[in-house]
């Protein structure tokens, strides 16, 4: 499996600041923030899942967009994954007809441009030879990461998340774990606020990774526009065996 970077960024402002989406393979995307936008009309037809971790606006922005912008063009559904909480809050906040149509009705309930498909921690999607599992994340609201696996290695996406216990037991269960796309969105600084929303600064991803059983190459995403080199210096006066690098726009994962 292949995954490349659309969008890495705890915000906007400049030609790589997008917020997080991932294309896999060629079929596939994790979150959908504004990343999705710089993508061709082909390639967003050719997209068929969309693995949400959460409902906030910087995951989940561009899929309305896209369904509006392909919808008539496919010949079935595009599915939409998220846990039911997740798709709740879709339903009630963003497919509504008040800020945007509801697609799952749309042309009919019979057969919608848009479905919705809920999965709970623990929960694999099998995708072909493609396993797909939602994993624990503590985040403000209800969260996921997701673990790719596509039969010889695997690629876990943490989403938001805060330290976790049931996310580290998660890691140190998978026993082919290549890469690790970790958040990291507050300097050392704000810690406090990294623990108010949810998040993860330097001093507790640290905690985080010293945790870590297994050896996957570990890549840091959600760095807040301004801040990011300080907070990947911090990361790196922490030490441990671990070494993160910062998740850069357009790069290529492969396992």
């Amino acid at each position: 499996m292949k995954l490349k970077v659309l969008g890495c960024s705890g915000g906007i402002g400049g030609s790589t600041s997008r917020t997080t989406c991932f294309l896999v393979d060629d079929d596939i995307l994790l979150d959908c923030g504004t990343g999705a936008g710089d993508l061709e009309l082909e390639a967003l037809k050719a997209i068929d899942h969309v693995f949400v971790t959460h409902a906030h606006l910087d995951h989940i922005a561009s899929i309305p967009l896209l369904i509006d912008s392909v919808g008539e063009s496919r010949c079935f559904p595009l599915t939409v994954y998220g846990t039911p909480e997740t798709i709740r809050i879709l339903r009630s906040h963003i497919f509504n007809w008040l800020v945007w149509p509801d697609f799952t009705a749309i042309p009919n309930r019979h057969r919608p441009f848009l479905r919705f498909q809920p999965v709970k921690v623990g929960e694999q999607v099998q995708l072909g030879a493609r396993t797909i599992t939602a994993m624990p994340a503590h985040h403000t609201v209800p969260a996921v990461g997701y673990c790719l696996d596509s039969g010889s290695g695997q690629l876990l996406y943490t989403g938001d998340t805060t330290y976790s216990k049931a996310l580290i037991s998660a890691i140190n269960g998978l026993s082919r774990l290549r890469h690790l796309i970790v958040e990291t969105a507050f300097p050392d600084e704000q810690h406090g606020l990294a623990l108010a929303s949810r998040h993860l600064c330097p001093n507790l991803l640290g905690t985080l990774l010293e945790e870590i059983e297994v050896s996957p190459d570990v890549y840091i995403s959600h760095l807040k526009p301004g801040v990011g080199e300080r907070i990947m210096s911090q990361i790196a006066a922490h030490g441990g065996r671990l070494r993160p690098r910062a998740l850069g726009h357009g790069q290529v994962l492969e396992f």
